[in-house]
């Protein structure tokens, strides 16, 4: 799947006045492995990075005794199991560092706001704001739903390759949660193209009956992230959606800026 956040591969930002540059290139590196899909050899990095051989070797080495990278069999260099705990703790953060705007959309939209992400086939729950309304939707942080059946999951891949979604619900399956489910990948992708056209995904009570949801993906964030609000079809109408969508695309590019800047959102 293609990544959400911004490509690192085209161009580095420079060394930082004052920063420590090892650390600096070995970041890079760390993004550049990323990118190329968690293996990659010293002359491809060298390539991409422009620095020379030995500069990038010395610095690999002394990544893979860390457990950040390791060396294969092949003699190229693959993401270390020790980057995994790292990912999995700014996961958690990174619905923290949402909370703020989603407790926004709340208050401007008055439906429940939920950030969720990507996360191997399924769609994970990692923050909520519930709505004040008595009536209200509630989705647990945590829960693990398959996305061809939530708004989130279309948002998450609308730009995914055709093949890699195929292959991705060959291995998820498409059981119908309601009657409304899609369940076939043509249709699955149809509604993929309707994201792209419009900008926006729709869960029109795909995942519960009475239910409808809006989402839109984090541009440019580190992970494949979404956002959404989700209330009851009675509330959540048509009309409801013209209103809500620009509120929802706003504070998408709103934390997408803040997860882009050294300090922290908010």
């Amino acid at each position: 799947m293609p990544s959400s956040h911004a490509s690192t591969s085209d161009s580095k930002p420079a060394a930082s006045s004052g920063g420590v540059q090892s650390l600096e290139r070995a970041f890079d590196l760390l993004e550049r492995m990323a990118d190329a899909g968690g293996e990659v050899g010293l002359s491809e990095l060298s390539a991409s990075s422009g620095l020379p051989l030995p500069t990038i070797h010395r610095l690999m080495r002394t990544l893979v005794v860390c457990g950040y990278v390791r060396q294969q069999p092949n003699r190229r260099y693959a993401l270390g199991p020790r980057l995994i705990r790292l990912g999995e703790s700014a996961s958690r953060l990174l619905g923290t560092w949402a909370r703020p705007y989603l407790a926004r959309l709340v208050e401007e939209t008055g439906e429940t706001a939920n950030m969720a992400l990507l996360d191997g086939d399924e769609i994970v729950y990692v923050a909520q704001v519930p709505s004040k309304h008595s009536m209200r939707m509630f989705t647990e942080v945590g829960r693990r739903v398959l996305p061809h059946s939530t708004g989130v999951g279309k948002a998450l891949l609308a730009h995914t390759p055709p093949e890699e979604v195929r292959a991705l619900l060959a291995r998820t399956g498409m059981p119908a949660a309601t009657e409304k489910t899609i369940t076939t990948p043509d249709d699955f992708l149809d509604a993929l193209e309707q994201v792209r056209r419009v900008g926006y995904a729709v869960d029109d009570n795909e995942q519960e009956i009475g239910v409808r949801c809006l989402a839109v993906s984090v541009p440019n964030s580190p992970t494949s992230a979404a956002i959404s609000i989700s209330g009851p079809a009675g509330r959540v109408t048509e009309a409801a959606t013209e209103r809500i969508v620009p509120i929802l695309q706003q504070a998408a590019k709103e934390l997408s800026d803040a997860l882009a800047s050294n300090g922290s959102p908010g």
